[in-house]
């Protein structure tokens, strides 16, 4: 692969973990309150987070620089990175709705409202680069499972 080739590669991936990095650090001050709450059962301990995140970030940023990648200049990639960009924007003020504000219920809707830009992102991908979509299930997956802990939380919580 050429250097140049490459560029969108380091640019998605660093614009994804810069982003959750700096969504993550302006938040934890707000994560010993999460420790005091009730979970529901199949909750991971703390560690597993930052973790599971990163690797999702990695994904999502290798996703979007192969449907970058995959047709310049067409209307089906700027609607794919648009969709990208958006359900990014949209995860990244996740941790503000449930950690910073403790909005429980209003953050389990944020989530599922989540879910479906990621879901719709996709299916855009899968238009251009079916592994760029591939890439993305982990990343549903865990969403899911959010959703799941979210309303755990706010039910146990009320």
């Amino acid at each position: 692969m050429k250097k140049n080739a490459l560029k969108p590669y380091a640019g998605f991936i660093a614009l994804t973990l810069i982003s959750g990095s700096a969504a993550g650090l302006l938040v934890r001050n707000s994560f010993e309150t999460y420790t005091q709450l009730q979970k529901p059962p199949a909750s991971p301990p703390g560690i597993v987070f930052p973790i599971v995140w990163t690797l999702l970030y990695l994904l999502m940023g290798i996703g979007a620089a192969m449907v970058w990648r995959s047709s310049p200049g067409t209307p089906q990639r700027s609607g794919a990175i648009l969709v990208f960009a958006l359900q990014l924007a949209v995860n990244l003020l996740w941790p503000f709705l449930f950690f910073g504000l403790q909005a429980y219920f209003f953050s389990f809707l944020w989530l599922l409202l989540l879910l479906a830009l990621a879901i719709t992102m996709t299916v855009f991908f899968a238009q251009l680069s079916p592994t760029a979509a591939w890439l993305q299930v982990p990343y549903l997956l865990w969403l899911a499972f959010a959703a799941y802990l979210n309303a755990g939380v706010w039910l146990l919580n009320r």
